[in-house]
């Protein structure tokens, strides 16, 4: 065993997942760009702020309530130190990706935006970053502008700069597409549409895992991921945007907590992160995304990408040997993801086939059904890896598509 499958046999037992049969078969999870898996150290934390440390923050006057607050404000310094920023002040706590996006879309797009300004976005989106737009546009008389991928999955740049121009004042882009796992040229992106006086929006919801994500160093006005992607809680996730941005914008929602002062004449707004954090968190989420970072950070990002990489190029091999098949997305720059098709077949009916082997796969249009049509198709299978995959997972799953393709055909 070389050393790089060593270190990473080790990380995958703190998964306790990975050790169950399904169907009496050997569980091979190849679906964590949908979620991640979780490491035992998450699940411990967060048992322990439920039996032992259960308070609300912010407002208790009492040990636990201190206590809670100190856990809570410490996990936004931890987000910050991660992400780089200028100040934990730039950390918003949300649901997820897809409620950052609309807190910008509703607090930032919906406040400065005029009829007749620009958003521009790809066709390599989630819904989540095409949905929110295209409701503020219509409520808003504001134009949505798409830049086209090429036939390759990698974004088509010339097209981008095209449609920066005009009037564009809003970019809203992914770091790396959830369903072909194609990186996107960010950091130009960034330069170009700063240069045209817009602002930029990263969704780097699968490439959090990835590389290390520096926001002084990309520059971006607002950036947002999801907690369940990178080992963490569901139900939790980060909106960083730029402090000057965020000290303008309205609240998104009202209620305790984002404000200052109520009286029936007026009520005037807390501070920014708070003004845009109403009512009861989710206290134990914001812990366990504390507990989930620091787990991810003590693993070398060099190794993790090495490994990934690794499990990709075998998968994409073995996989194009096999008759029939359709392979998507065949960039250079790719993340751990890859989308496939056997001809003549559903991929639904694959899929199941494949669960019945233990193989847990994701099939449909992965919600990015505009790049499905872009690609002329209705949905593809999914296979994504991640630190606590190995070669016999890759193994499991050539094998699983080959038994479906002789039980379909």
């Amino acid at each position: 065993m070389s050393s790089l499958e060593t270190y990473f046999s080790e990380l995958r037992a703190q998964f306790p997942a990975v050790e169950q049969k399904v169907y009496g078969k050997r569980l091979a999870y190849l679906d964590s760009a949908a979620t991640s898996l979780k490491p035992r150290v998450l699940a411990d934390r967060m048992h322990q702020y439920y039996l032992l440390e259960t308070a609300n923050v912010h407002r208790g006057a009492h040990y636990l309530a201190d206590q809670g607050t100190r856990h809570f404000e410490e996990a936004r310094q931890t987000v910050a130190k991660f992400l780089n920023c200028t100040s934990s002040d730039e950390i918003i706590f949300v649901k997820g990706c897809t409620e950052g996006i609309n807190l910008v879309a509703h607090s930032y797009a919906g406040e400065f935006l005029k009829s007749g300004d620009e958003i521009l976005i790809t066709d390599l989106e989630h819904h989540a970053n095409i949905v929110p737009w295209q409701m503020i546009a219509e409520k808003k008389n504001l134009k949505l502008k798409i830049a086209r991928a090429l036939d390759t999955g990698e974004l088509d740049l010339e097209d981008f700069k095209k449609k920066l121009e005009g009037s564009v004042k809003l970019v809203a882009v992914t770091g790396c597409s959830n369903t072909l796992g194609v990186r996107t040229p960010i950091n130009e992106m960034i330069k170009l549409s700063h240069a045209k006086g817009a602002k930029v929006l990263l969704d780097v919801a699968q490439l959090i895992t990835q590389q290390k994500i520096d926001v002084q160093g990309l520059d971006c006005d607002f950036l947002v991921f999801s907690g369940h992607k990178i080992f963490g809680p569901t139900g939790i996730g980060v909106l960083y945007g730029k402090k000057s941005l965020l000290d303008s914008m309205p609240p998104y929602q009202g209620g305790g907590s984002m404000i200052s002062e109520v009286c029936f004449p007026k009520t005037t707004y807390n501070d920014v992160p708070f003004r845009f954090e109403a009512g009861t968190p989710h206290i134990a989420g914001v812990i366990g995304l504390k507990t989930a970072l620091d787990f991810f950070s003590a693993i070398d990002i060099t190794k993790i990408a090495a490994w990934e990489d690794q499990l990709l190029h075998q998968a994409e091999n073995e996989l194009s040997k096999i008759p029939k098949i359709a392979l998507y997305g065949q960039a250079v720059d790719k993340g751990p993801i890859i989308s496939f098709n056997l001809k003549g077949l559903h991929h639904s009916d694959v899929s199941s086939i494949m669960d019945r082997e233990g193989v847990a796969v994701r099939a449909g249009h992965h919600c990015t059904q505009p790049l499905m049509a872009r690609m002329g198709i209705a949905g593809t299978l999914r296979a994504s890896f991640s630190i606590y995959n190995n070669a016999q997972d890759i193994d499991q799953l050539v094998s699983s598509v080959k038994k479906a393709q002789e039980m379909l055909t």
